[in-house]
């Protein structure tokens, strides 16, 4: 109703305040029209926040406009309370001022009541957030642990595959074949080595049973051999080949190996399968038997050598004992020899020796010996033959080499040969015994003209004289008891250049007999060999030159080279590397300053021993030289077994070389190899100054002989007792 409808409201008899209440209850309508439109707005935001699920900031800022509304609503009702107040008493008489003010008092406690739902709604979407804010958090926190998880499984994952990639590359390239199978025994895998030894991929086996892969079969038996894997499988435990396994490769070729299988756990200590590994021994075992073969037989002619011969010889000697056979013993040398190395080579005599030996064995049983014993000396076993029969064996033997005829170069050479006879199966011999005995007769029959035979007797008293000339081992060790053995040493002078310092000379070992006349060597040395005592005699050499080592040497000088000869027996001798190693700690001698001399006849003849002292001995940093080399023409074939230091060219090369064109073409040649093959040379021999100058000129590294200096009595008696 407004002035223009009632006139009456304009009145002046109408309170004054009427119109201003009229206009107040207006102001707060409309403050609540707006109130309540804002509310209606917050409320219907609120509604979607929460049915959308929003972020708990949003949340909050839409609970900060609720109470901005709520505060005008607050606002609008002091406005009208105050109205109120006002307009106590004109209430029952303005009846439409009373009527809109009891309208805008229903619209304010609807609006308090909306406000109130809208922030109760409010606060639980508050609560709400408050969760929804936590789960974020911890979303995050579990992706970022699921990250963290992700990136270790990553880095786990790129670590395996490096060790598997690391471990495929290895077993492709390792020498050993590889092959793994399933706890079934069903192959998984072969590496490159086993792919090339059964002749199968890895992708073609996997999956197949073993034994179709690895076809292993026993080398003597030709059997199958039992299957590693499928024993490991059983045992649970590492396994080993039998011995003369042989694998069948896919083409039907074949190698022997050497193998192990073991088997394969999980992280729980489970069985999962199993992993052979082998490798070819083909060349080993090979060698083995060649190295083998070397110790038993001369390298020139192939028979047995002095060594198996004798152990032959021995057991023979116990069978004759414990069966009462008889047996017998042939020494021959042959008469004549010498002529054809003289005239034309050692090369020449080289070939004779196999040539000849090739003869003889077509005339001996089928159980008998022939052997080299050394030189052109030779060892003939007969068992189970009695002296009549054996004599008849030896004259053939003999007539066979009078017949023979050697051609050299439109040379024409015709031998002899002087044979010893015994006949022994009684249990008083004893191995030493007959082997001298034997060449007593030997030599007795080439006193009697050569080419015949003897047979030894103990009642001939020419034997009984050869065998009194053969007693050198009890004056040998009579001279060692009473220290009447001495060094002598002789000067090695170096020819380069380019000389290095220090004092080179070779202990030359001497004996005094009874009246104190020097013995050569060579009258006691061959005694000495035939009869065992080159061991003692060689180890007082080393105790007294090492004796002597620091007296040679003052401290602060240069260290110099001593050379020491060795003999065959020692070169046999198991304890001998210890008895060394034991002297060097005694005198503490340098190794690197002793050089030890083998001859090349020992050297060959005990092959095997000898690359296995040089080894031991040269590991201490001793140095080695390989004495008269050239004397065989074998020489060139078995250098490249030794591994030496000097080469000792043969005397009898160098002395001629200035007449002889031959003996210096041996000499330069011998002196090439051995620079080829990183071997210093040593000339011995060395007469006089022009063949001294020849050496230099043809790049000789060493000259030792009497135009050098003639060997002198060691100026340290230091003599140790062995």
């Amino acid at each position: 109703m407004t002035t223009e409808d009632d006139p009456s409201l304009t009145s002046a008899d109408e309170p004054p305040l009427s119109k201003g209440a009229l206009e107040k209850n207006q102001q707060i309508q409309g403050k609540m029209e707006s109130c309540a439109a804002e509310l209606s707005d917050v409320n219907e935001t609120a509604k979607k926040e929460m049915a959308a699920g929003t972020a708990l900031q949003q949340v909050e800022s839409t609970l900060a406009r609720s109470k901005s509304v709520e505060n005008k609503v607050q606002e609008c009702a002091d406005d009208l309370h105050e109205l109120n107040v006002v307009l106590a008493r004109e209430v029952d008489t303005h009846e439409e001022l009373n009527r809109e003010l009891m309208e805008t008092g229903r619209k304010l406690s609807t609006t308090q009541n909306i406000l109130s739902k809208t922030q109760d709604d409010l606060a639980i979407a508050h609560e709400v957030g408050v969760e929804a804010n936590a789960l974020l958090m911890r979303s995050e926190e579990i992706h970022t642990e699921l990250r963290r998880d992700i990136t270790k499984g990553q880095v786990a994952e790129a670590r395996l595959f490096e060790e598997k990639e690391s471990l495929r590359i290895t077993l492709s390239c390792i020498g050993d074949a590889v092959i793994t199978t399933d706890i079934s025994g069903k192959v998984t895998y072969l590496n490159l080595a086993a792919e090339t030894m059964t002749g199968w991929t890895s992708q073609q086996a996997k999956g197949l049973p073993l034994p179709d892969v690895f076809h292993i079969v026993n080398s003597q038996t030709n059997e199958s051999a039992p299957n590693p894997v499928e024993r490991v499988l059983r045992e649970k435990q590492p396994v080993g080949l039998v011995l003369h396994t042989l694998l069948t490769h896919r083409s039907a070729t074949s190698f022997l190996i050497e193998d192990s299988a073991t088997p394969i756990r999980d992280q729980h200590g489970d069985l999962i399968g199993a992993v052979l590994v082998f490798h070819d021994i083909t060349h080993a075992q090979k060698m083995a038997t060649q190295m083998t073969y070397q110790a038993s037989h001369d390298a020139l002619t192939g028979l047995i050598n002095r060594h198996e011969f004798e152990r032959r010889l021995e057991h023979a000697l116990q069978t004759g004992k414990q069966d009462a056979k008889q047996h017998t013993l042939l020494y021959l040398d042959l008469d004549q020899f010498k002529i054809v190395n003289d005239t034309c080579s050692h090369l020449a005599g080289d070939e004779l020796l196999r040539q000849l030996t090739s003869v003889l064995q077509t005339m001996l049983r089928s159980n008998d010996t022939l052997a080299r014993l050394g030189g052109d000396e030779f060892g003939v076993l007969l068992e189970s033959c009695p002296t009549e029969p054996a004599l008849r064996m030896a004259d053939l033997l003999r007539q066979t080499v009078q017949e023979f005829h050697f051609v050299w170069k439109n040379k024409v050479f015709q031998l002899g040969a002087s044979i010893g006879l015994i006949t022994f199966g009684n249990d008083k011999e004893e191995l030493t015994d007959i082997l001298r005995m034997a060449h007593a007769a030997c030599h007795l029959a080439k006193d009697k003209g050569r080419n015949r035979v003897q047979i030894y007797t103990s009642e001939n008293k020419e034997l009984a004289q050869r065998h009194s000339e053969m007693e050198w081992v009890g004056r040998i060790q009579k001279a060692l008891k009473e220290k009447r053995f001495v060094l002598y040493s002789q000067k090695i002078l170096q020819l380069g250049n380019d000389v290095k310092n220090g004092n080179h000379y070779e202990m030359l070992l001497r004996m005094r007999d009874e009246e104190g006349t020097l013995v050569p060597p060579m009258a006691f040395i061959p005694a000495a060999e035939r009869y065992g005592l080159m061991c003692r005699l060689d180890r007082w050499v080393i105790a007294t030159a090492f004796a002597q080592y620091e007296g040679r040497h003052p401290p602060g000088s240069a260290m110099g080279t001593c050379a020491i000869n060795l003999s065959a027996a020692s070169i046999c001798d198991e304890n001998f590397h210890e008895f060394v190693v034991a002297q060097f700690d005694l005198y503490k001698v340098p190794p690197g300053g002793i050089c030890f001399e083998i001859t090349e006849t020992s050297a060959i003849a005990n092959l095997a021993q000898a690359a296995i002292l040089i080894r031991k001995l040269k590991a201490l940093g001793c140095r080695f030289s390989l004495d008269d080399f050239g004397s065989g023409m074998s020489s060139f074939t078995y250098l490249k077994h030794l591994p030496v230091d000097y080469l000792k060219i043969d005397g009898g090369f160098v002395k001629d070389m200035m007449d002889d064109p031959i003996d210096r073409a041996m000499v330069e040649a011998i002196n090439h190899i051995g620079h080829v093959m990183h071997i210093e040379t040593i000339a011995e021999f060395v007469e006089n100054n022009a063949i001294l100058e020849a050496l230099r000129t043809m790049g000789v590294d060493y000259a030792q002989g009497y135009g050098v200096e003639k060997p002198r009595l060691s100026e340290f008696p230091i003599l140790p007792s062995i």
